[in-house]
């Protein structure tokens, strides 16, 4: 009898287990990648990939098939760091294996997808589901401290040239199909110093700050009234807070807050800024508002200057590449997907929201537990992920034709 996709999914379990576990013993932080990277690409190679290569970001690229339309799945392999051990009950690097889960860091975020999606790949290789495809697996780095970054490269310099890209990050075995955007501002307020027996003297740039502070928080209240039906309200906070002055004997001569701001659908960089900059306490403050840059080395040695803004972007519910989806994650997991988004951001904000290459997301794990002590993964969502990863392809290109 001729083995099912999910057959060959489940006997490979295992070994997508094995890897997975390899893959969480190497530390890989954004910039620190090269070990995992280099292991990911041996993987892909044991496995007969047709081709592998990692580019001048140091994103490590698998290919299987050679048909006209191109597929990209894609995972990031940095992590986050592990912050307080004390916090951790496992060691965050031995991808401990406990009642049917997987702990340590990046087995949620984000792993555990790039296992299942290179397992996946090389199943639709020899299953012989890539009649007229092209499916690369892309590893990238960078994610965690510039989401898309990776993206931006490998669009702007021609690398791939996809016509859909499928994103597994964690989405507990549903599709997902968008989320909100996302971008960081500075605000900053400009004092006098002088000595700090004789605080009248100077202008505290911290006091200044103070009903700035108030305003944000209200702001973000009042980001209610613009919420979508789909990706909810937009928000904002204020995530640091620095100053500066001549001594710890000293008024304070400046102060810069770090703004996180989530974008909603219809949201721009333009709007946000400008509802920051009209708030009369910034006005009263005489403060500076901008966005910021991000300009730091990959583990390549590669400087690729962005602006810290990033798209919200959406797939409309009837788009062939949800539709397909569904189909093969009902394939895999034998019921009806759920389909939905995402709370926090992904790649997405480049292959989309910059570039317009239709993108849904599907991935094993919750992202409940991305960046926490408790990075986890079901053992059992890893070949069905591989089975979905496996079938998207051929399943997306047959709604391609039916929609045309």
């Amino acid at each position: 009898m001729t083995e099912t996709v999910e057959q060959a999914a489940a006997r490979v379990a295992p070994q997508i287990l094995a890897f997975l576990r390899d893959m969480i013993a190497i530390p890989s932080e954004s910039a620190g990648e090269r070990g995992v990277v280099e292991r990911i690409a041996e993987e892909m190679r044991r496995l007969d990939f047709d081709e592998v290569h990692i580019d001048g970001f140091g994103n490590v690229l698998g290919r299987v098939g050679s048909g006209p339309k191109v597929v990209a799945i894609d995972g990031h392999v940095d992590t986050v760091g592990v912050g307080d051990r004390g916090t951790w009950t496992r060691d965050p690097y031995a991808g401990a294996v406990e009642g049917g889960v997987i702990y340590g860091r990046g087995a949620s975020d984000q792993e555990a997808g790039v296992a299942a999606a290179v397992y996946g790949a090389h199943l639709a290789k020899s299953l012989g589901l890539l009649e007229g495809l092209t499916l690369w697996i892309t590893g990238t780095v960078m994610e965690e401290d510039c989401d898309g970054l990776c993206w931006q490269y490998l669009l702007r310099e021609k690398v791939l040239a996809p016509d859909v890209v499928v994103l597994t990050e964690p989405t507990k075995l549903a599709v997902y199909r968008g989320h909100r955007g996302r971008m960081e501002i500075e605000v900053r307020t400009q004092g006098r110093s002088a000595h700090g027996s004789a605080p009248e003297r100077g202008v505290n740039a911290v006091y200044k700050m103070a009903p700035i502070l108030a305003a944000i928080e209200r702001l973000d209240a009042d980001l209610a009234a613009k919420a979508d039906p789909f990706l909810g309200k937009g928000s904002v906070t204020v995530s640091e807070i620095r100053s500066t002055s001549p001594s710890l004997c000293a008024v304070a001569d400046s102060c810069t807050i770090h703004l996180d701001r989530r974008l909603t659908h219809g949201e721009t960089k333009a709007s946000a800024v400008a509802e920051i900059e009209a708030l009369p306490a910034v006005r009263e403050a005489g403060a500076t508002v901008r966005v910021l840059e991000y300009a730091r080395a990959t583990h390549t040695g590669l400087v690729y200057p962005t602006e810290k803004y990033y798209p919200t972007w959406v797939l409309p519910e009837d788009h062939p590449a949800v539709r397909a989806g569904a189909a093969a994650a009902e394939a895999a997991l034998g019921a009806p997907a759920r389909v939905d988004k995402w709370v926090f951001s992904t790649n997405g904000v480049a292959t989309c929201g910059m570039f317009g290459v239709p993108t849904i997301g599907f991935g094993p794990a919750d992202e409940v537990h991305a960046h926490t002590p408790d990075d986890q993964c079901p053992v059992d969502h890893l070949p069905k992920a591989a089975a979905f990863y496996a079938r998207f392809p051929a399943t997306w290109l047959r709604a391609l034709k039916e929609a045309t």
